[in-house]
């Protein structure tokens, strides 16, 4: 079996995660994975003020890659616009990792699909 190589800024967030945890006054939450994906799971929650992500939780059950994706999404989404967050895409949370080794991309997506549909939840909550 191949050792697998994380970045620096990857094992930091495994190592000492940012935001985790339910957001009990969360005005939007999203998930992905779970179902068919077998025990990837990222949740994602996000609380917004006049239209803008004030704070967003995670809660990630997988891989170290997995929390490490959903803990640096949360700081992505934080002061973002809702619209803009619709428009989060995975290369732009690997990016904030340093990168991710080819069989660990799938992390990215899941972070970004769930940060995607909280947004897309909080914005069809307020009628926007």
């Amino acid at each position: 079996m191949a050792e697998i190589s994380y970045s620096p800024q990857v094992v930091d967030h495994f190592t000492n995660p940012r935001n985790p945890g339910v957001l009990p006054d969360a005005t939007g939450r999203g998930r992905a994975g779970g179902g068919s994906s077998g025990e990837i799971l990222v949740q994602i929650s996000v609380r917004s003020e006049d239209g803008v992500i004030a704070e967003s939780r995670f809660r990630a059950f997988g891989c170290s890659a997995t929390i490490a994706a959903a803990s640096v999404t949360t700081e992505l989404l934080r002061g973002r616009r809702l619209e803009d967050a619709l428009c989060l895409e995975p290369g732009e949370v690997e990016e904030a990792l340093g990168g991710l080794p080819g069989d660990r991309h799938y992390c990215a997506e899941y972070a970004a699909e769930a940060a995607r549909a909280a947004a897309r939840d909080d914005l069809s909550r307020h009628g926007r």
